[in-house]
C-alpha cells in the first residue's frame, strides 16, 4: 500500500498535540493495551514479530530492529543488560522525534518497557539532546505518572521489573553516534569508541546493550498489537510499515506527517507540505533525509520514492526521511558550504581524517561559494572528501563528504560557471540567482 495513510492506520495519533499527552490521553489512545499479554510471550517471540513486521531502523541505519535485539546474549547473568534510546536528533533538518518527545511520550515509554522485555533488560536509559528542554520535561513528566500508575518500576503490574531515566546531552552532534551516545552517558567526553567489541557484547558499563532510535521504539507496541502482517503491509517489500516524514525549506506547509513508506516524493510534498514554494517547476533539489544524505536534483525528486532501496539506486538515502526542500533561488552552493561548517564545528577531532578534512573542506567550499577557487580544486575537494568518507571510527566524517559529493554529482556546472564568473570580474552576489539556472 502506497500513501496516503489513513487515519484508522495512524500510529502516532497525537503528533500534533491536540491531545492530552499525559497516562490518561495516552491511554484512551490504545497505549499499555495488551501490555500484559505481549509480556506473557517469550523474548524470542516479541523478536521475531518485529523481525516479521520488517521495521528497520529509523534514526537514518535502517538496520532490523527485530535482528539487533537477537544480537543480545540469550541469558541474563551477573552483567546486567541495558537498553538506551537515542533521542539526540542532532541533524540538521531533522525534527520528527520531538514530536513524539513531547506530544506522546508514554508510546516511547511502552515500547521502552517491550523491547527491554525483549532483549532481557530491565534498566532502560533515554539520551536526550541537551536543547530539548520541553521535550525532556513532557518526557520526565510522563515517566512520573508511568512509575505513579505501576506501568513501570521494580514491581509494576506487568511482572518484569523495569527502570526508566532520562539524561540529557551537552548540545555535541558527535554523540548522535551510538558509541559517543555511550561515553557521554558513561560520564565520560563524547567521543566514538571502536568496534569490535560492539554495544551488544560490551556497551554501556561493559554490559550488553542494544542503542535503538525513538520512533524504532515507540512504535513497538502498537506493532505487536496490530500484528507483524498489518505493519509489514505497508510500503514495499523490503521497506515496510509506516513511518514519521518531514519537510522543510522551501515548502508552502513545512511540517512532520506519518506516512507509508514508498510515498513517491512528489506526492509526499505536494499532498502533505502544500506544494513547493512556486510550484513544482520552482524545485531545484532535494536532500532526502536530514543534511548528510546527498541531494537529488528535480527531476529524480519527480519519481523517487521514500525508502532504503530507491533513494540508494539514486545514489542518496533515505536518512530520517526529513527532507530538505531547495527551490531554484537557492544558492546551493552556499548551502552546502555552511553545512560543511557545522560538520567541521561538530567533529570531535579523534580521527585525523576527520580532524583534518572536514576543516579543508569547509575552507575550499567557501572560496566556491564566492568563486575565489580555482578550478583544479574541484577534483582535489572530491578527492580529498572519498578520502575522508569511510575512514573513520564513526558516520560523521561520512555525513561531511556526502553532502559535498551530491552537490558536484548534479551541479558541477554551477561551481564551474561561478569560478569563471570571479575570474571575468562578475563576482557573485549573495542573493542573486545563479546565471545558469
Amino acid at each position: 500500500m502506497v500513501g496516503i495513510l489513513e487515519d484508522k492506520d495512524r500510529i502516532f495519533t497525537n503528533l500534533y498535540g491536540l491531545h492530552d499527552f499525559g497516562l490518561e490521553g495516552a491511554k484512551q489512545r490504545g497505549a499499555y493495551n495488551l501490555v500484559r499479554e505481549i509480556l506473557q510471550q517469550t523474548p524470542e517471540w516479541i523478536c521475531d514479530q518485529i523481525k516479521a513486521s520488517g521495521l528497520r531502523g529509523r534514526g537514518g541505519g535502517g538496520f532490523g530492529t527485530g535482528l539487533k535485539w537477537t544480537f543480545m546474549p540469550k541469558q541474563e547473568s551477573e552483567r546486567p543488560h541495558f537498553l538506551v534510546v537515542n533521542a539526540d536528533e542532532s541533524e540538521p533538518g531533522a525534527c520528527k522525534d520531538r514530536e513524539i518527545l513531547r506530544n506522546d511520550p508514554h508510546l516511547l515509554i511502552e515500547g521502552c518497557l517491550i523491547a527491554s522485555y525483549a532483549i532481557r533488560a530491565h534498566t532502560a536509559y533515554i539520551y536526550i539532546r541537551g536543547e530539548y528542554v520541553y521535550e525532556r520535561e513532557r518526557l520526565e513528566a510522563a515517566i512520573a505518572q508511568a512509575y505513579k500508575a505501576k506501568l513501570i518500576g521494580k514491581d509494576n503490574i506487568f511482572g518484569w521489573p523495569f527502570d526508566l531515566y532520562v539524561t540529557h546531552g551537552g548540545g555535541a552532534y558527535i554523540c548522535g553516534d551510538e558509541t559517543a551516545l555511550m561515553e557521554s552517558l558513561e560520564g565520560k567526553k563524547g567521543q566514538p569508541r571502536l568496534k569490535p567489541p560492539f554495544p551488544a557484547g560490551a556497551g554501556i558499563y561493559g554490559c550488553p546493550t542494544t542503542i535503538n532510535n525513538v520512533e524504532s521504539i515507540a512504535v513497538v507496541g502498537t506493532i505487536l498489537r496490530r500484528g507483524a502482517d498489518w505493519f509489514a503491509g505497508f510500503g514495499s517489500e523490503r521497506s515496510t510499515g509506516t513511518k514519521l516524514m518531514a519537510a522543510a525549506g522551501h515548502v508552502n506547509k513545512p511540517c512532520v506527517v506519518e506516512e507509508t513508506m514508498s510515498i513517491p516524493m512528489k506526492q509526499l510534498i505536494e499532498e502533505h507540505f502544500g506544494g513547493v514554494r512556486g510550484g513544482w517547476g520552482n524545485l531545484k533539489a532535494v536532500i532526502p533525509g536530514g543534511l548528510s544524505m546527498k541531494m537529488i536534483p528535480a527531476e529524480e525528486a519527480e519519481v523517487a520514492l521514500m525508502e532504503f532501496e530507491d533513494l540508494q539506486k539514486r545514489g542518496s538515502g533515505l536518512g530520517t526521511a526529513t527532507m530538505i526542500v531547495m527551490d531554484k533561488d537557492t544558492d546551493l552552493i552556499k548551502a552546502i558550504a555552511r553545512g560543511a561548517y557545522f560538520y567541521k564545528h561538530e567533529s570531535c577531532g579523534q580521527c585525523t581524517p576527520c580532524r583534518e578534512g572536514t576543516g579543508w573542506m569547509w575552507r575550499v567550499m567557501e572560496r566556491m561559494a564566492t568563486g575565489e577557487a580555482e578550478m583544479r580544486e574541484i577534483d582535489l575537494l572530491l578527492d580529498v572528501a572519498s578520502q575522508v568518507e569511510g575512514h573513520t571510527i564513526c558516520g560523521l566524517g561520512d555525513a561531511a563528504a556526502w553532502p559535498i559529493q551530491g552537490l558536484f554529482k548534479h551541479f558541477r556546472h554551477e561551481v564551474e560557471e561561478r569560478i569563471n564568473n570571479y575570474r571575468a570580474g562578475k563576482p557573485h552576489v549573495q542573493g542573486a540567482r545563479v546565471a545558469a539556472e
